[in-house]
């Protein structure tokens, strides 16, 4: 049973937190055969951590797509790596290399550590010789600039060679590599270290620039070494005595021209920038940005300080993979890597996006964005498979254009990601009330999404409407007929559009309301949900049938929900993705099986952590991660779950009296909507 509980808001709000050890996941366990990295992000600029000390693994830039590799598909863009440092022999002979190779050969200890408050990566190691650090930062407020920052501190006398080293993936093609000087007036030359190339097709161009900055050292001599066409370096040559501390930051912006019309000046342009912001501006800005998001929107569990780390570590990541005002989306595995190709799927919508809107509304915006700014490509999709309306592609890439391999059935069947598209949209107007947007972006969306549904139904000869051939959230089910979570989310999605056209004062076309009216929703003879027409209990993928009663609202009686988890429960494929389980854990809450609750809850995330640091893989066991989609359905288990918030058409609002697990004091959500507000629920 539904009950009202309005939030309230503290009027004191949520103070800046102090970095601590509480924010940090430090780790020495270093194996680069179980190894998997850590992302710093700023929503367009992703960098993953590397085993390897003082280097990147893989940098990717948000909208940047090629065709290449496997699928003859689409694939998200590897760019220049400007976060490499090494530090070479600065003598020639034989035996200084060797002497100077021992040096880093055996390393005593090997640190790193994430601090998820400010997306800041650390690599520690030190040596016999020496300690060095490197910090890495995808700037949070300069969306295509990262920043390197080293410090050494010699135990002995020791000269040094540090380089910045800018390589090239080997995707890239036609690169040039280049060494200038920039006069800037009344002020300082500044070295500038760019590489351009082209995408494998020629689509795009890509552009890097890097600029280094000695602390302490107003125009220190750097030299330029370009090893060959994919790896070119900026050094200098340093002798540091006994106890001396050395620290050099390095500036690197990297483009396309997806994001400008002219790559090459725009990265200079842009380090630049930051060079002349300096290292301690440049600082304070990334960590207020960061400070603006949490302020925002954050989570906590006071009496369980291991569960709310995991919490914010989802967070961190879901607000490092998206950023307001873009028009870019997210996928599964957001900005980790090369992972699902980059491409955009039903994961962002129902899975990443609500916890987003509910805690980051201007973010979720921006995925809506992303939409509707490819809506006319979903037209053209709806048209080319004999439909009206629009049909958003299931996987999609910066075009908008179906980008799913052609072995996989999901791109030309998987049609449920049209209705979770709408679905979202009108769950943004009930969240903000921003009319002007409905009318400008939503209804446009939902309107083509209507017309697609009552074209893709078909008449029975009972009156009622199926939708034939599909595949089913739960991906196990090819070429079914009548889908639960299709035709639910279809019949939402109509309902929707009729109250979008409502409040725009618009008639709305008596197709939607007799289409929805009449799409019908399968059940066994003792009422229990039937997945599809014939399904008689088979092992399933993930979630489909239970997504009726959440988030779709469809089912909401609790004897139906009890009757559909019961059923449903043993059918999921332990092995299935992470997300799945976060419904069961929900539904569980919401009918009063704490017991059943916590267990999917645990099972929706845990088994997925890889080490070292804990990022979360698709599957138990697995090795792609960070899944993004994992970490959205954990948070939702969190605020819908436990919390007992949901979206409706009063905003947002907790319309279930949910009771806390064993250990939680309080369980603490801050930033909620447009009015930043505060609950607080307590044992």
């Amino acid at each position: 049973m539904r009950k009202s509980l309005l939030l309230f808001s503290y009027l004191s709000g949520f103070g800046l937190l102090a970095q601590s050890t509480e924010w940090t996941i430090t780790t020495k366990d270093i194996n680069s055969d179980n190894y998997f990295g850590v992302t710093v992000a700023n929503g367009i600029t992703g960098l993953v951590s590397s085993s390897e000390p003082f280097k990147a693994k893989d940098v990717v830039l948000n909208g940047a797509f090629d065709t290449y590799g496997r699928g003859r598909v689409s694939n998200i863009l590897q760019v220049f790596n400007t976060a490499n440092v090494e530090f070479t022999n600065p003598k020639f002979t034989e035996e200084d290399k060797n002497a100077y190779k021992e040096i880093f050969s055996n390393p005593t200890t090997h640190t790193q550590s994430i601090n998820y408050r400010y997306g800041e990566f650390t690599s520690t190691v030190v040596y016999d010789a020496m300690e060095i650090s490197y910090t890495l930062r995808a700037l949070r407020h300069l969306p295509f600039t990262n920043m390197v920052q080293v410090k050494v501190k010699a135990k002995r006398n020791v000269e040094l060679a540090p380089a910045s080293v800018t390589t090239a993936p080997q995707i890239l093609r036609d690169i040039h590599n280049y060494f200038t000087t920039v006069d800037v007036p009344g002020r300082e030359q500044i070295p500038l270290m760019t590489s351009t190339g082209k995408s494998p097709t020629g689509k795009l161009d890509v552009a890097s620039s890097v600029a280094l900055i000695i602390k302490g050292e107003d125009h220190p001599y750097l030299i330029h070494e370009e090893r060959n066409y994919n790896d070119h370096q900026l050094k200098f040559v340093r002798e540091l005595k006994k106890g001396e501390e050395l620290e050099f930051v390095v500036f690197g912006s990297v483009v396309t021209s997806e994001h400008f019309a002219d790559p090459r000046n725009e990265a200079e342009r842009l380090t630049l920038y930051a060079f002349l912001e300096g290292i301690d501006r440049n600082i304070q800005r990334h960590r207020k940005s960061w400070d603006d998001l949490w302020s925002t929107g954050d989570i906590e569990i006071t009496g369980d300080k291991k569960l709310t780390r995991d919490i914010r570590f989802a967070l961190y990541h879901l607000y490092s993979f998206a950023r307001k005002n873009t028009s870019y989306s997210m996928s599964p595995m957001g900005l980790s890597g090369l992972g699902y190709n980059g491409h955009v799927f039903w994961d962002t919508e129902l899975w990443m996006y609500p916890p987003l809107l509910m805690l980051q509304p201007d973010i979720a915006r921006s995925l809506l964005e992303y939409r509707y700014e490819r809506l006319e490509q979903a037209k053209q999709n709806a048209f080319s498979h004999g439909y009206d309306g629009a049909m958003f592609p299931w996987e999609s890439d910066q075009d908008g254009q179906e980008a799913t391999p052609i072995w996989a059935l999901t791109g030309p069947f998987e049609h449920h990601i049209t209705g979770d598209v709408a679905w979202a949209c009108w769950k943004y107007y009930q969240v903000t009330r921003d009319k002007e947007w409905l009318a400008s972006r939503g209804y446009p969306i939902m309107k083509e999404v209507a017309d697609f549904w009552v074209s893709r139904t078909e008449d029975n000869v009972d009156g009622t409407l199926s939708i034939r051939n599909v595949v089913g959230a739960d991906e196990y089910a090819e070429g079914v007929d009548d889908n639960a979570f299709t035709n639910g989310v279809a019949k939402v999605a109509l309902r929707y559009a009729i109250e979008a056209a409502n409040e725009l004062g618009f008639a709305p076309p008596a197709a939607w309301g007799e289409t929805e009216s009449k799409i019908r929703i399968l059940t066994f003879e003792n009422g229990v949900t039937q997945e599809y027409e014939g399904y008689a209990g088979e092992t399933i993928k993930q979630a489909d049938v239970n997504l009726l009663s959440y988030p779709l609202d469809l089912i909401r009686d609790d004897e139906a929900i009890k009757r559909d988890i019961n059923y449903y429960e043993p059918k999921y494929d332990v092995g299935g993705p992470a997300m799945g389980f976060a419904i069961l854990s929900i539904l569980n809450n919401w009918t009063g099986n704490q017991e059943k609750a916590m267990k999917y809850f645990k099972q929706g995330y845990q088994p997925n952590l890889v080490p070292p640091f804990g990022v979360i893989s698709e599957m138990a066991g697995g090795s792609n991660p960070y899944f993004a989609t994992g970490a959205g359905g954990m948070l939702q288990n969190i605020i819908a779950g436990f919390g007992g918030i949901e979206i409706t058409e009063r905003g947002i609002e907790r319309t279930q009296e949910t009771k806390l697990p064993k250990g939680w004091k309080s369980l603490i959500i801050r930033g909620l909507g447009t009015e930043e507000q505060v609950l607080e629920i307590k044992e």
